[in-house]
């Protein structure tokens, strides 16, 4: 007996209901905190009814296909599905937040958002939300900055995993499959945190904060147990071990595998490590400089504040250590140089949003290769190489074309967002500031969005910070797959019914 092929949108819909086990299982995470905070039992529901109602739906969903035999995805499907799986992911997500009373659906869709998009914008009032609540904040940023489709897809097959990685926007293949990929870069992210933890421990601050704080940052998240975030600390060890931390996010996994094999020299060679040492030498002293009439000419806190602040903003982390960045700081060199950083974005495959180094690098070389040309006689073909982990990596026209397309149509949403920003009243500045800052999901903030925030703002944000993190183009042809499958379905049944009469 021929049993039944599930394929297309069927299958598609088995493998939501095991995506919906999974994350059913990470919204139970933070029950582990019970034994050691018995005072936290009372918030145990918060995370009890919508882990168990997504393990027990996916159970259904999954039990319903079982014994089947699992065709393949039609083409971009996969694509149809990552975007599934993070909606689901958020929707669910939210659950624990509306369940406290104290948020609406739309705030609880933005801090889910912005916890899974590792971007640390929050409506939350840490210093009255449950210890639960908070780190379950913090494992939002731990799955959404490894990979959500990474970690869940890796507890499913190898070969279709690393296709629905790929279509998330991932490029770090480390290994030749996703599971070893997986494992190591879970290894590279489990280790940074771990010694994160040790190092703050180390120099004064409370295991709690230490391990949310460590996951925050090199998660690039930037959810933080204190109001003041890492300025509530006042600490400069923990500021640069911070720095270390959001640096270590912000860069490529591969560009970590090849430090850890010790080929320094393909370190020092990547394209976008260059960029940033080039940005650091030139960023740090023109915010020191610019900071030194805010804070009475004293070097030390002006590169202090400055450096921090960059680092933030470039890896797209959100930290600070300044009560606002508005104010006397604003308009300066300070408060648009970090809009910049925040477009620019960090490494790519690291956990970070932005246009991200590596594209910005290739626009700059690409406008070179251009004028260079334009200037060289026409029958002279060029093959241009950009240094990827050390090694020269041909360059086709066809992905200058695809980066430059991307890059534009960043600049075209974020100036969208900007002026929805702008329609409730905001500057066009802090309205710029803020969006870019959702859509580069960096978290840094000049108090637009927040708990009083209107619906509208929190909704224009969430969506940026959900086309930043999957890089628009896996949510345009989910989109349009969709429509195209629609039409021909459409089209179908007319025919069918034209047939009948």
């Amino acid at each position: 007996m021929n049993k039944k092929i599930v394929s297309g949108y069927p299958l598609i819909i088995n493998y939501l209901g095991i995506f919906a086990i999974l994350i059913g299982f990470i919204n139970l995470l933070p029950l582990i905190l019970i034994p050691f905070r018995m005072e936290d039992i009372k918030d145990s529901y918060l995370f009890l009814y919508p882990g168990g109602i997504s393990i027990l739906i996916g159970s259904i969903v999954f039990i319903y296909f079982k014994g089947r035999e699992k065709g393949k995805l039609e083409r971009n499907q996969d694509a149809i599905l990552v975007v599934c799986i993070w909606i689901m992911a958020i929707l669910i997500s939210s659950m624990p937040f509306i369940l406290t009373g104290n948020y609406t659906f739309t705030q609880a869709i933005f801090e889910s958002t912005s916890g899974y998009s590792t971007t640390g914008l929050t409506v939350v009032d840490v210093t009255v939300a449950p210890k639960a609540l908070l780190l379950f904040r913090s494992l939002l940023q731990f799955f959404g900055g490894i990979g959500l489709v990474l970690v869940l897809t890796s507890a499913i097959s190898d070969k279709f995993g690393m296709r629905l990685y790929s279509a998330e926007g991932h490029s770090d293949k480390l290994m030749p499959n996703l599971i070893r990929s997986g494992r190591t870069i879970l290894s590279i992210y489990i280790g940074y945190i771990t010694i994160g933890v040790m190092l703050y421990l180390i120099f004064g601050m409370p295991f709690f904060d230490a391990i949310n704080h460590a996951i925050s940052a090199v998660a690039t998240g930037g959810f933080s147990t204190q109001k003041a975030s890492i300025g509530y600390y006042n600490s400069v060890p923990i500021e640069i071990i911070t720095m270390v931390l959001m640096l270590l996010g912000g860069t490529n996994f591969f560009v970590h595998l090849m430090l850890l094999r010790g080929k320094l020299k393909n370190v020092i060679g990547h394209v976008e490590v260059k960029l940033l040492g080039i940005m650091i030498l030139i960023g740090f002293p023109l915010f020191t400089l610019n900071l030194l009439s805010t804070y009475n000419g004293n070097v030390l806190q002006s590169l202090r504040v400055g450096s921090f602040q960059f680092i933030s903003a470039a890896t797209g982390t959100g930290y600070q250590t300044v009560d606002s960045f508005i104010g006397v700081m604003t308009p300066s060199f300070f408060f648009f140089g970090l809009i910049i950083l925040m477009v620019l974005g960090a490494g790519m495959g690291s956990t970070a949003g932005g246009m991200k180094q590596y594209r910005v690098a290739l626009a700059f070389k690409s406008m070179y290769w251009n004028v260079k040309e334009q200037l060289s006689h026409k029958k002279i073909i060029r093959t241009h190489f950009i240094n990827k982990i050390g090694s020269k990596t041909v360059v086709e026209r066809e992905d200058i074309v695809f980066n430059h397309s991307f890059l534009m149509i960043y600049l075209v949403v974020l100036v969208i967002g900007t002026l929805i920003f702008a329609s409730f009243g905001h500057s066009l500045e802090n309205s710029l500031f803020e969006f870019a800052s959702s859509l580069g999901t960096v978290g840094l903030s000049v108090g637009i969005t927040g708990y009083h925030a209107h619906p509208l703002i929190l909704w224009t944000s969430a969506i940026g910070m959900f086309l930043g993190r999957l890089e628009f183009y896996v949510i345009f042809i989910a989109i349009a797959k969709i429509y195209m499958d629609a039409t021909k379905k459409k089209i179908g049944t007319e025919k069918k019914i034209a047939e009948i009469k």
